[in-house]
């Protein structure tokens, strides 16, 4: 959320930055409403100092016996209670108004962020890794785990519905070794591991940005004014509103959670396999820090190494882009996506998001700190995938894979698979 003090003295800018990120929002309703507001405040405060003023005159009155006086500023008194009931119900009316056009109003990009319409204009900053060119024509993830009896889409259709699926064996052992591999990771570079709730209340969607706007993406849980989390940066934001934070230090926090996404919008897209499914699980970086943009940016580039180095640890080619205005979400300042070579798809493929939010999340989900001269500042938070699986299965199977169908294992996954260095493909599959 923007102060609104910022945004009248940066309307040009919350302005452009609507344009930049091609969301609706309605400046010119919330500025008439807040001229409101300001106007209902100041004559609200008028008529509450005069009551109070009358009041100390009435009991003065009616000390020194002047009743007669003492009546006739009780009934005004009464009279400007009355409209002062009128103005406080007006006075919340638009403060309400206010709260909800603000929750709308985009953050603004950084200065380096590329202004385009949308993915197609993402920026490519750098390529890391080697494309695997192979002698024989190789499979696609579904054929590969069907080959290896490790996914079962057909019956996870069965039980789910459609973008649902079984990980079966090997499978589900490669799955869980990925998370393991990244929470190690995070844990050396010194984050605390959490393992967060997934059901949340709508107020912590709100805070971190994700309500109003999507709320066609989140599952409900009907009856319960509950929702399905799609990522556990809502929680663990969340953890911490209307707190007091201590930052000495950047507070670093890695939590394990499944994920719900319900997809909207994209039927037709990636039907096939586990690149757009509603259920995931993920390892998620959330790092809150001090209001301060050099060291949000320091903490952007090292959740990024952090994803940068788990690819490589797992082997696979990546590339870093820079993303664009128009593929930005309403609450990002500061975008890269990291995209994971995928050969069935003969592209890049998205596998991870960092963002540099600064203190959008942080006002909204009111988590402050004391600075160096003890007053208090909204904090920087910041967000990046460590590991999204199954998704990162893709790259894992189909650039691994060898002509006899066997599946290499990258050595940092060995330690978690029992050693294991290739999954063989079982002898009535060859």
């Amino acid at each position: 959320m923007l102060d609104m003090n910022w945004i009248r003295e940066n309307e040009e800018l919350v302005r452009n930055t609507a344009v930049w990120k091609r969301v609706e929002f309605p400046l010119d309703e919330l500025l008439a409403w807040d001229d409101k507001r300001r106007l209902l405040r100041r004559e609200t405060e008028q008529h509450r100092a005069e009551r109070n003023g009358l009041t100390k005159e009435v009991e003065r009155l009616l000390r020194q016996g002047e009743a007669a006086a003492g009546e006739q500023a009780k009934e005004q008194v009464r009279k400007l209670n009355s409209r002062l009931a009128v103005l406080e119900a007006d006075l919340a009316e638009a403060d309400r108004h206010c709260g909800e056009l603000q929750l709308l109003a985009p953050n603004p990009v950084s200065a380096d962020t590329p202004i385009g319409r949308d993915d197609s204009e993402n920026v490519e900053l750098r390529r890391t890794g080697t494309l695997p060119e192979f002698s024989f024509a190789p499979r696609d993830h579904v054929e590969l785990g069907e080959l290896h009896g490790i996914l079962d889409i057909p019956r996870g259709v069965k039980a789910g519905g459609p973008r649902s699926y079984v990980l079966k064996n090997a499978g589900l052992y490669l799955h869980l070794a990925v998370q393991r591999l990244a929470l190690d990771v995070l844990a050396e570079r010194g984050f605390t591991a959490m393992d967060v709730p997934v059901i949340v209340r709508p107020e912590a969607l709100e805070r971190t940005g994700f309500f109003p706007g999507g709320k066609d993406q989140t599952y409900e849980l009907n009856g319960e004014n509950r929702w399905l989390a799609g990522t556990s940066e809502v929680s663990l934001v969340s953890l911490y509103s209307d707190e007091i934070v201590e930052l000495d230090e950047p507070m670093r926090l890695a939590g394990m959670s499944a994920c719900f996404r319900r997809e909207v919008g994209s039927a037709g897209r990636d039907v096939r396999g586990l690149y757009r499914v509603h259920q995931f699980s993920k390892i998620e970086q959330v790092v809150l820090c001090k209001n301060d943009p050099e060291t949000s940016e320091q903490m952007l580039q090292e959740i990024l190494g952090n994803a940068e180095h788990i690819l490589q640890l797992l082997e696979l080619p990546y590339r870093i882009v820079a993303v664009c205005s128009g593929d930005m979400s309403l609450k990002t300042h500061k975008q890269y996506d990291v995209e994971t070579w995928m050969p069935s798809r003969d592209a890049f493929g998205e596998t991870h998001s960092a963002s540099n939010l600064h203190d959008f999340q942080a006002r909204r989900s009111n988590i402050r700190y004391r600075d160096e001269h003890g007053r208090l500042q909204y904090c920087h938070t910041l967000n990046n995938t460590a590991v999204a699986t199954p998704r990162i299965l893709i790259p894992l199977l189909e650039n691994h894979q060898q002509e006899d169908g066997s599946i290499y294992i990258p050595a940092a996954l060995r330690k978690y698979m029992n050693g294991l260095e290739r999954l063989e493909v079982p002898q009535g599959n060859k």
